[in-house]
């Protein structure tokens, strides 16, 4: 019953129908993630953004070098300090409001020495 589970689960084998090769092993495309550099390597780029937002203030976090996991992590770390809303993905946190100053002052604190303020 438990006949290979790793080569059986579907959704990996996704658009793969049939094989007459009885040799056939289905490669997925593993996306490796790139390192997490140390705080004192990243230069993260401090901004406020209006764009496509309907008239809001966001403070944008962009440059972040790493796993998902760890932007995640400071993403959750900073909007906890400020107490707002916000989002961290495709290497950019997002913050509501404007809190270019203290996320500027909180990212030094946590050792991110490279941090450049824009606009």
């Amino acid at each position: 019953m438990a006949r290979n589970e790793k080569n059986n689960n579907w959704k990996e084998r996704l658009n793969v129908v049939y094989s007459t090769n009885p040799d056939f092993q289905y490669e997925t495309e593993a996306t490796e993630e790139a390192e997490t550099l140390p705080p004192t390597q990243q230069k993260l780029r401090v901004q406020l953004d209006r764009r496509n937002r309907g008239g809001k203030v966001v403070t944008l976090i962009t440059g972040f070098v790493g796993t998902d996991d760890d932007l995640k992590e400071l993403g959750r770390l900073l909007k906890q300090k400020c107490g707002v809303g916000g989002s961290a993905k495709d290497g950019e946190i997002i913050i509501q409001g404007d809190f270019k100053q203290k996320v500027t002052e909180l990212l030094k604190q946590a050792g991110y020495t490279r941090t450049k303020t824009a606009g």
